[in-house]
């Protein structure tokens, strides 16, 4: 009982939690990246701003560098399509159940945001949208059907009007072949010089020229394939049609009984795929034909192309690596300008976004300075740097320009909408990303942008059948003339090239690149081009293991000779591994000239201004010398049965606990000296309110659970998880020694001592090391993260960190402290005598088990100079916490990311000030922020014209509808959680906050929904505001009867003849 009051009793002041408040706050802030499966583009010419659509319903609008938009439908429908209100921040979403959607960016408590502001649903039989096309007027969305049908909505109010097309009025004046089933509605398009004239277009290849003034149809024209799309030329006196045998025809408006040209096509004669766009431009030097599709089917039938031709003279294949989605140009040239004149293409592909240079003859492509293809090669490993130092910042930008110089345009990014409010940022941060073909590219990540600075290739220093240099192919008689374009590409020459490690010492500019194969690359900057032999040591760490059988991949092969480098990053030495496991642990202390390396099978350390390996330590069980590699699954126990044994005597034993109406002492023991239901009461689940308001558990926690110690031989217990390296007291309080710590995934840590030579005789005497202290904790978890503290509670810092002032020198005076972290505990134990200070019981409280630890940085927003150090650890759950240092008490809790999301939690990587990056899709990282101070988050907005939205539907002055997310809740934040010093002491679970919304205004409003209309009602906490906004559903039926149709809406009928 005294323990349970010790723990419960003391509980946090008011001006801890005031502190609390100005150090910790979890936000979601910005998105890195390419979106995730884009399936709809669209452009305002008079913003200058660009809207991509997704297939999981996201909405996103892109200006310049840093004017960044999000939305998110709420159902998560796919977009189709996407169209744009010129000049008035609106965009129009066409989803794939039958919905449109209206979009706004406006002000919302001093910030521009995306908002979804209505929509409406088109319902009823053959009512499915097969296209849109917006009005130059913006006035009317005219939607075709799959019946043939068109209609209207006013895009003010939101609503369909009474003006429909129908398809028997149409075809009136059509041939009788195609009065009786011309097919959907395909494509839709308003003649250049007058609006009140459309053109139809439907799928079997019929073409109508419709009047809407006088509601007849002046020309027909007929082609004999079906339809994709049609364009036309800026005077209005002839358009182009494109068709699925990969063909295009020339109609002159006035003569509809024969095309002017055509069909052609262009890769015939064989059969070829469908072009499905066609764009034509006017322009000085020659009129543009810009195409996708229309290769033949036989041969070329795979490739995803965009044909550009030029006059007679030029004619390119732009060759994707990934299907084409959607494309359009940019001009400068105004209505009343005679030619079109565009100056550049914009290509959206699935996996990247290309835009070429039109003005310049051989069409290159723009560096783009976001939207960067992240998954080019499929990510790996990610690190990052922060304050970078201004000199090795411009040797990097300096080398980078020179490595992509060559094929990209000179002119500036195109697309230049909007207004960027936020801030240079004060110093540069990187962030690194290691591929699976071996690449290493740097990103800016200094703002809200992320820009690409550096590529690194390792591939050219190993040779191999499938690594040897192809000599290229002369293609200039080659037809169609292709030319590879785009940085997506899915494909590895090596799967042991894979990137699995990286890290960077800032000061001394040096890299070490650990790969697949047991490779570890240690390499220095260089600003100039060099021509350099490698030198190359093999460590065996199983050398002592005699029955030891390597069953895996064989090890890379070094190439002999001088190899000549790029200015960049050049390779000194590399270390190999035997056996050639991928590396699954690395860290560098480039003051000592030490790179610690670790694999499933040990760990060694390399000396690489000496190049040679200081010492090696085998972490396998002598029982277990299978060789099975580091690529197999961890398992918890070896016997599947005793498994399933274990699991039905929990049953049994809790079952028999529930009926035992008075528990026994051990009982009571067990469960910290509560009665079952005080006990019951602290396990309770944080619960949460659904959406239709009923309630959910997140998950049930008892508030202590069994932790069974894992068997000595459990599988892969010989993984080295963790190193690192610490000047500290290992040997006396005295004075301070070098280091290096080991962890393994069966819960061991070694301390070895460093001895280091003189400074001046560092090159001719030998590194030496020796096992000082050997550490195995008893529930043998596997150990993520170890750290060493000083008396203030600060983490050492690396020398050249302090020699090169990018940070303060920490204190080596009073009591150092070790920070071990493994998958189940926080344990604190004080040097050099290894008493234990303190732990915190993770996943005997929680259930939840540590997945990332971050040693962070966490600063006041009212005090610059008022300092917290800090654990934060992601778990399995998706849920990150803050712990201080060094009682281990939890200072905040939050809801991060879906626990079914394996990707984003296995790459999530931290910051020292407190943001965090995890991949959100295989293609883009989201940011966040934990720190109250560090926020980078998007400060941009639209320049509207004062009479930009003076229709009908302004919106009124209501704030922006918030979302029940998950993801983005905050779990707990202040409460305390005992300081974690006794193993017995109790911990409380988290209490559950419901962030910005009140669950229960939703449900009772939803209560209330009709068929017709539908309201949703949110509540911010803050501004005790209610939103409303209203969807509106409108029910078609349409009967045809010969010339007389009937049309049932809202009770009325009305008939066209």
């Amino acid at each position: 009982m005294l323990k349970f009051i010790r723990g419960k009793g003391h509980q946090p002041s008011a001006e801890r939690l005031k502190l609390q408040k100005e150090l910790f706050a979890f936000t979601k802030t910005t998105q890195h990246g390419f979106p995730h499966r884009p399936s709809a583009l669209a452009w305002d010419p008079e913003l200058k701003i660009m809207a991509i659509g997704t297939r999981n319903g996201t909405v996103k609008i892109y200006g310049r560098p840093g004017v960044e938009f999000y939305g998110q439908h709420e159902n998560d429908c796919s977009v189709t399509q996407l169209f744009s209100l010129p000049n008035q921040g609106r965009f129009i979403s066409l989803c794939d159940d039958n919905s449109l959607h209206l979009w706004e960016v406006n002000v919302r408590d001093g910030k521009s945001v995306l908002e979804e502001v209505k929509s409406c649903s088109l319902e009823g039989r053959l009512k499915k949208i097969s296209t849109c096309f917006l009005q130059s007027s913006a006035e009317h969305l005219l939607i075709g059907t799959e019946g043939g049908n068109i209609y209207l909505l006013n895009v003010n109010s939101f609503k369909m009007t009474d003006t429909i097309i129908y398809q028997d009025v149409v075809m009136q004046n059509v041939p009788d072949d195609y009065r009786v089933n011309p097919g959907a509605v395909e494509a839709i398009a308003e003649h250049p010089t007058n609006p009140n004239k459309i053109l139809i277009g439907y799928n079997r290849g019929l073409l109508v020229l419709w009047d809407n003034e006088s509601l007849n149809a002046d020309h027909t024209y007929v082609g004999t394939q079906q339809l994709e799309s049609v364009c036309w030329h800026r005077k209005g006196d002839h358009f182009m049609s494109s068709h699925n045998d990969g063909s295009y025809i020339t109609w002159t408006v006035d003569d509809p009984s024969k095309p002017k040209e055509g069909p052609i096509t262009p890769y015939g004669p064989f059969p070829c795929k469908a072009i499905n766009k066609l764009l034509y431009r006017t322009a000085k030097g020659g009129d543009f034909i810009i195409f996708g599709g229309g290769m033949p089917r036989a041969n070329l039938g795979d490739r995803h192309t965009v044909t550009v031709q030029q006059g007679d003279n030029k004619h390119v294949v732009f060759d994707f690596t990934s299907r084409v989605v959607d494309f359009f140009t940019i001009s400068d040239a105004d209505e009343e300008y005679e030619l079109d004149d565009p100056h550049s293409l914009v290509v959206l592909v699935e996996e990247e976004m290309v835009v070429l240079d039109l003005h310049d003859e051989n069409f290159p492509p723009y560096r783009a300075p976001y939207l960067c293809s992240l998954h080019s090669s499929a990510i790996t490993c990610a690190q990052h740097f922060s304050n970078i130092p201004n000199a090795l910042w411009s040797k990097l930008v300096a080398v980078g320009e020179e490595q992509g110089k060559e094929p990209c345009s000179s002119r500036e990014w195109p697309i230049t909408g909007g207004l960027v409010n936020n801030d240079e940022p004060k110093a540069h941060d990187l962030l690194l990303t290691g591929h699976e073909d071996g690449t290493v590219r740097f990103w800016d990540a200094s703002g809200v942008s992320l820009k690409a600075l550096y590529k690194l290739s390792t591939s050219l220093l190993f040779t191999g059948e499938d690594l040897n240099e192809q000599s290229p192919i002369d293609d200039s008689e080659e037809w169609p003339p292709f030319r590879k374009v785009g940085f997506f590409d899915p494909f590895s020459d090596d799967p042991r090239l894979a990137v699995r490690k990286v890290t960077l010492c800032v000061a001394s500019e040096t890299l070490v690149v650990a790969g697949t194969a047991g490779q570890v690359l240690v390499m220095k900057l260089s600003t100039e081009e060099s021509q350099t032999e490698v030198e190359s040591t093999v460590t065996n760490i199983v050398s002592d293991r005699d029955g030891f059988v390597w069953k895996g991949h064989e090890r890379l092969v070094l190439k002999q000779g001088a190899i000549k480098f790029a200015p960049g990053f050049r390779t000194d030495v590399v270390m190999q591994f035997h056996p050639p496991a991928a590396i699954t642990a690395l860290a560098l202390h480039s003051e000592w000239g030490l790179v610690a390396a670790g694999t499933a099978h040990g760990f060694s350390f390399f000396d690489y201004v000496q190049n040679k390996t200081v010492a090696s330590k085998c972490t396998l069980n002598p029982n277990d010398l299978t060789g099975a590699g580091g690529d197999a699954a961890m398992s918890r126990r070896k016997s599947f049965k005793k498994s399933l044994r274990e699991s039905f005597r929990r049953l049994r034993r809790g079952r028999s606990r529930r009926m035992d109406k008075s528990p026994s002492r051990g009982d009571s023991r067990e469960t910290g000296g509560k009665s079952p239901i005080e006990t019951r009461s602290a396990s309770s689940p944080v619960e949460h309110r659904s959406v239709d308001g009923t309630e959910t558990a997140i998950d049930t926690k008892p508030i202590e659970r069994q932790i069974e110690a894992r068997s000595a031989d459990d599988t892969l217990g010989s993984m080295v998880r963790c190193l690192y390296f610490a000047k500290t007291q290992i040997v006396s309080v005295a004075h301070c020694t070098a280091t290096v710590w080991a962890g393994t995934n069966s819960g061991a840590i070694y301390v070895y001592i460093v001895i280091l030579p003189a400074a001046d005789k560092r090159k001719s005497t030998a590194v030496t090391t020796r096992l000082a202290k050997e550490i195995q904790l008893k529930h043998r978890a596997p150990v993520v993260a170890i750290a060493v503290v000083n008396s203030a509670c600060h983490f050492l810092t690396d020398s050249p960190e302090v020699q090169n002032n990018r940070t303060k020198q920490p204190e080596t005076g009073g009591c150092h402290r070790v920070v071990i972290c493994s998958e189940e505990q926080f344990k604190v134990f004080t040097l050099p005598s290894l008493k234990p200070y303190g732990k915190f019981k993770l996943t005997a409280h929680e259930g939840a088990r540590v997945r990332k630890i971050g040693f962070l940085e966490y600063q006041s927003r009212s005090d610059a100079n008022y300092v917290e150090h800090c654990i934060t650890c992601l778990t399995n759950q998706g849920d990150i916490g803050i712990f201080s240092i060094p009682d281990l008490r939890r200072q905040l809790i939050c809801r991060c990311i879906k626990k079914e999301d394996i990707t984003g939690i296995s790459s999530l990587v931290y910051t020292c000030k407190g943001e965090g990056f995890y991949l959100h899709s295989s293609s883009e990282f989201q940011r966040f922020s934990l720190s109250a101070s560090h926020v980078s988050c998007l400060k941009c907005s639209l320049e509207l014209p004062a009479s930009s939205r003076s229709g009908g539907m302004i919106l009124e002055n209501h704030d922006s509808i918030p979302k029940i997310d998950v993801e983005n809740e905050v779990i707990e934040e202040n409460d305390d959680l005992g300081n974690g010093k006794d193993e017995e002491e109790s911990n409380t679970d988290a209490n559950a906050s419901s962030g910005d919304i009140t669950v229960d205004s939703v449900k009772d409003h939803l209560s209330t929904l009709n068929e017709e209309t539908h309201v949703r009602i949110t509540e911010h906490t803050e501004e005790k505001v209610e939103v409303k906004r209203e969807e509106t559903i409108m029910t078609i039926e349409t009967t045809i009867l010969a010339s007389e149709v009937s049309v049932s809406e809202g009770g009325q009928t009305s008939c066209f003849c």
